[in-house]
């Protein structure tokens, strides 16, 4: 499967651009704010149907318009590997903030089952967050990346998170024992599987992210582990990885317990899925040094691509086919061996279609000339 056409009308700094695109791939260049991360947005929109800047929907609206819609037409391969062509489309109106989004013609009743049609990975050269930055982003790249491969997981997050804000609600108010007991139970209940499928996940990643780091890197060995809240399983530290899901929610429930009067003093739930964190460390010769705290630029920004690489690979297994690469921008922060070393990654057949970005066309003889080149100002985009 490729992506052979996405059409833009009022996104960001596009008017109304169709651009094909070929099987292997495409370089777009073009100089900073010309529109190249603004047509990946477009595309990435289409697989989870937000921004992966984190902008609203109001905000990608082009200046002057009063709605947006983009519309992508994936084809198929004749290689075997399977899946039938798709067209997903999504709009959006700033007159009473209407969305709409469709698949092969016809509207998608929730959103969420329009999620992953695309088949797009993102490397941006912001990702280097994910590894430096907070737990938040940490948790934000485990979100996405188990709902595009655990059909029930954002179901279960969205409503994790309702139930989140009521107990918050509940606890500001200095609500009752009996009142707050009533929503303990929805939320042990759906954030044990939440739990239980970011340490399944985690577990089945931590060698291939360790692969990709070594791979990049040329030799350095890197480590992933699960950081729960809930992380005391009979007096010791566990991931969770081998808990069953009864186990989860007592131990949950537990910590509930016993954290009961800290969360009425700070009138807010101070354990669960919200406060998980994902540990990236370094393996030194004695003990395993943190890549947020100690890892230098070049370490970091390697993590983060092996990050990423470990997201498509997950999603390649469970959808069944190769996905669409994008890459941002990413190799300006890569000193030029751990870019040949990921190029060379990227070229093998185990991945699909990339689609790369950046001001000077010196940054795709790596790939062996074989991606077509586009060239994009203000906002249009030609094939040179």
């Amino acid at each position: 499967m490729f992506l052979a056409r996405i059409s833009l009308r009022n996104f960001r700094n596009f008017e109304n651009e169709v651009i094909e695109l070929p099987q292997e791939g495409a370089a777009l260049i073009g100089a900073n704010g010309q529109g190249k991360t603004n047509l990946l947005e477009a595309i990435y929109y289409l697989e989870i149907f937000r921004s992966f800047r984190g902008a609203r929907d109001d905000q990608l609206v082009n200046f002057g318009a009063e709605y947006f819609r983009v519309e992508a037409h994936v084809a198929c391969v004749d290689d075997g590997e399977g899946g039938e062509a798709v067209e997903v489309a999504a709009g959006y109106v700033r007159d009473g903030r209407r969305k709409k989004v469709t698949i092969n013609g016809g509207e998608a009743a929730r959103m969420a089952e329009g999620i992953g049609r695309i088949g797009a990975i993102i490397f941006t050269a912001s990702d280097v967050e994910m590894v430096a930055g907070g737990p938040g982003a940490r948790r934000r790249f485990l979100d996405i990346a188990l709902s595009l491969v655990e059909p029930s997981y954002l179901a279960d997050l969205q409503r994790y998170r309702q139930i989140l804000t009521q107990r918050n609600e509940l606890l500001r108010e200095r609500g009752d024992a009996s009142s707050l007991a009533a929503w303990n139970d929805g939320l042990v209940a759906v954030g044990s599987r939440i739990m239980q499928a970011r340490a399944r996940w985690i577990s089945d990643a931590r060698p291939r992210f360790s692969r990709h780091c070594e791979a990049i890197s040329g030799g350095e060995e890197a480590a992933m582990e699960y950081a729960p809240s809930v992380s005391m399983i009979n007096g010791e530290q566990a991931d969770g990885s081998k808990l069953t899901r009864e186990e989860w929610e007592s131990a949950f429930r537990e910590q509930l317990d016993r954290l009961r009067e800290r969360e009425r003093r700070r009138g807010v739930t101070v354990v669960g899925p919200h406060r998980d964190d994902l540990r990236l460390g370094l393996l030194g010769r004695r003990d395993q040094l943190s890549l947020r705290a100690f890892g230098s630029a070049g370490q970091q920004r390697t993590a983060a691509i092996a990050l990423r690489m470990v997201e498509a690979e997950t999603w390649r297994e469970s959808r069944g086919r190769r996905p669409i690469v994008m890459l941002d921008d990413v190799f300006a922060e890569l000193d030029p061996q751990r870019a040949t070393r990921m190029f060379e990654m990227l070229s093998s057949q185990e991945w699909g279609q990339v689609i790369v970005t950046s001001p000077k066309p010196d940054d795709y003889a790596l790939m062996g000339g074989r991606l077509s080149e586009y060239r994009i100002e203000r906002g249009r985009v030609n094939r040179i």
